[in-house]
């Protein structure tokens, strides 16, 4: 059995994370709910669980749909692509035997206990404090500590407030089923209908390239986050993980490589 790296979570951070471990050499399993919700869906490998499977940059993520299939995931492992596991409670942990565990499901509260430990348990953002319910904490709030890894301490609060312009965040104004024929990458002008949600129209705030957008007929809760535009951005750049997850990346991968026990055994 080769040495495993499960990451829990599927969305854009959590590939970002995966596709730098990946880079060095690492197998890299992932799981994921039944029914994502990943916005920015062209880097994020949990598209694979609608799609059968997803490419985030050069690296293929295939679909497994029960997780103690262990020869399918050792198959998809094989060919040197990533598994994406439905599996929200991580029960695949108990039958591969991960060296380390990173969750990166960005729930912002504290996790729920684990039935299944591994070496080193990496905990993402908000809601994680180590030594309390993991190991070490991976900062992922934009600044000065982006990236860092904590094994004292806790990772900065959530203050529910977006990087730079704060319009950029499509919400559901109100509860219902999102509607939108919109791409990722298309440009829209300020005023023009990005998407609706029952009744209610989504109007881009201003000029902009559109980042993200999750799947039409997703059923939205008021305020809820349904996409991302990008006042400068560029298309090409909505096919690219984001400085931020490959900062966090990092942190995941320096978290490893810093107990000595893991370490050994990663490229075994």
């Amino acid at each position: 059995m080769p040495a495993l790296i499960i990451i829990r979570g599927a969305g854009d951070l959590a590939s970002g994370v995966a596709l730098r471990l990946y880079r060095a050499g690492l197998n890299v399993v992932m799981t994921e709910l039944p029914a994502p919700m990943a916005v920015r869906r062209t880097v994020a490998f949990a598209e694979a669980v609608y799609e059968g499977r997803s490419k985030v940059e050069e690296v293929e993520g295939r679909a497994v749909h029960d997780p103690l299939d262990t020869l399918a995931i050792l198959a998809i492992l094989s060919k040197r692509q990533i598994p994406v596991i439905v599996d929200p409670d991580c029960t695949v942990a108990g039958s591969m035997h991960p060296l380390a565990i990173v969750d990166a499901r960005m729930t912002k509260r504290p996790p729920e206990p684990m039935k299944h430990r591994a070496l080193l348990y990496v905990g993402l953002g908000p809601g994680f404090f180590a030594p309390g319910n993991c190991h070490a904490v991976v900062e992922t709030s934009r600044g000065h500590t982006l990236g860092r890894v904590l094994w004292e301490g806790a990772a900065l609060d959530d203050t529910a407030a977006p990087a730079g312009d704060s319009r950029r965040i499509l919400r559901a104004p109100t509860a219902g089923i999102l509607r939108s024929e919109s791409q990722i990458g298309q440009r829209f002008r300020a005023g023009d209908a990005i998407a609706s949600v029952d009744t209610s129209t989504i109007a881009a705030p201003f000029d902009g390239i559109l980042r993200g957008i999750l799947r039409p007929g997703t059923a939205a809760a008021a305020g809820m986050k349904i996409g991302d535009l990008d006042a400068h951005g560029d298309p090409r750049a909505c096919e690219l993980v984001s400085d931020k997850s490959l900062a966090v990346g990092g942190g995941v991968m320096e978290a490893l490589l810093a107990r000595p026990a893991v370490r050994i055994q990663l490229w075994a």
